[in-house]
């Protein structure tokens, strides 16, 4: 059989296109940030400290098991994410996560007790900081560009969305504490003029791995989380540290529309929710809750007993407190802070389906059932290094 140049060209297209997988075409979420974020990296990080793999976190999300989650429920990027038709992301170190996995969903890298900076959260031994994430999220690059090619790649990480959310843990557990050389080599204006310089070296590495569409989380006050006042001698919020959150939201926000002026096609977002969850805690009642100034799940009379244990004891009505432990906020302060940043910025949906639908909270009290071992062996995907 004779061929024309013009069918034999044809023919050999058609057999490499063949040869090539394609993109998937959907929009996914890539996620780097702290236990705000973090839905289960750190309970394959067996040394961490900072883990929320016992009873009753999770107690509100899906069967009710711990599952990684700082919280009784969900996470603001979760019920942004869902509200926008965005897949749920995966930990990066859940065993499952395969390249199709990644393509049809994301990766979320957020890790408890991380930070902007690489020395924040150390006394947790093991955990991701943005730049290791950072890192992590290389890899994850160079596993799709193998599976799709490296033009569809470069489609697909331009039209994913991208969150960054730490801060908090570079102020708490970092500059605020003596034991931390930051604490007493900077001031408060000179800190957070280092963690800006830190977070936008951070961000334009990310721009140059094709984060286009990306949006900072701001940091609330800080010093009205359980833990704060309870150190204090008043037990009322601690000034200082709100100050800090606001000077770190300051500087954020203008670093944020500096580099979308600068860098072609960057849409940035600084999501700053600081107003409205002050609010939440001055005045409880205008928004449903009842308490708001000590942690759902707490060991009795014992404070702080920083994180919620088997033995904890749970308040009564869970979506009428504001934080879950002495850290994090409920699910239904997170449904607040993120419902104020949906409104704030009008996000439409990307995907029209896929997106899965919030967990109710149960009806009756916990079965306190241990939690199941969990397999502490990283993803085969990257074998991460402790810090």
């Amino acid at each position: 059989m004779n061929y024309s140049p013009s069918s034999l060209c044809a023919l050999v297209f058609t057999v490499h296109s063949l040869l090539i997988p394609l993109c998937h075409c959907k929009t996914v979420q890539f996620i780097f940030g702290d236990s705000l974020s973090d839905v289960g990296n750190n309970i394959y990080l067996s040394r961490s400290l900072a883990q929320a793999n016992l009873p009753w976190y999770g107690i509100d999300f899906g069967n009710g098991l711990p599952n990684g989650r700082f919280s009784n429920g969900r996470t603001v990027a979760d019920i942004i994410g869902d509200e926008m038709g965005l897949p749920r992301p995966p930990a990066f170190l859940d065993p499952s996560l395969t390249e199709d996995v990644i393509l049809e969903n994301g990766v979320n890298y957020a890790s408890g007790g991380g930070g902007i900076l690489n020395q924040t959260g150390g006394y947790f031994i093991q955990r991701f900081g943005l730049y290791k994430q950072i890192q992590l999220f290389q890899g994850t690059q160079e596993l799709i560009k193998a599976k799709i090619g490296k033009e569809k790649a470069k489609e697909f990480f331009e039209e994913a969305r991208y969150v960054v959310a730490l801060g908090s843990n570079d102020f708490i557990n970092n500059y605020l504490m003596p034991v931390y050389a930051d604490s007493w080599k900077y001031n408060d204006q000179t800190f957070v003029t280092y963690l800006m310089e830190t977070l936008r070296d951070q961000l334009k590495l990310l721009y140059g791995m094709g984060a286009r569409q990306l949006m900072v989380f701001g940091l609330g006050p800080m010093g009205c989380i359980p833990l704060q006042r309870v150190l204090s001698t008043s037990g009322d919020c601690q000034e200082r540290t709100n100050n800090l959150a606001l000077s770190f939201n300051k500087a954020a926000s203008k670093l944020l529309d500096g580099l979308a002026t600068r860098l072609p096609n960057a849409t940035y977002k600084f999501g700053d929710a600081y107003d409205v969850v002050a609010d939440v805690i001055s005045n409880p009642g205008k928004y449903g809750f009842s308490n708001s100034d000590s942690p759902c799940c707490s060991f009795g009379r014992i404070r702080p007993a920083l994180t919620c244990v088997p033995a904890s004891v749970l308040c009564k009505d869970r979506s009428k407190y504001v934080f879950w432990d002495e850290y994090h906020p409920s699910d239904k302060a997170n449904e607040l802070i993120a419902n104020e940043l949906i409104k704030k910025f009008g996000f439409l949906r990307v995907n029209q389906s896929g997106a899965p639908s919030p967990s109710p909270a149960p009806e009756s009290d916990p079965d306190p059932t241990p939690a199941p071992a969990v397999d502490p062996s990283p993803s085969p995907l990257i074998a991460p290094s402790p810090n």
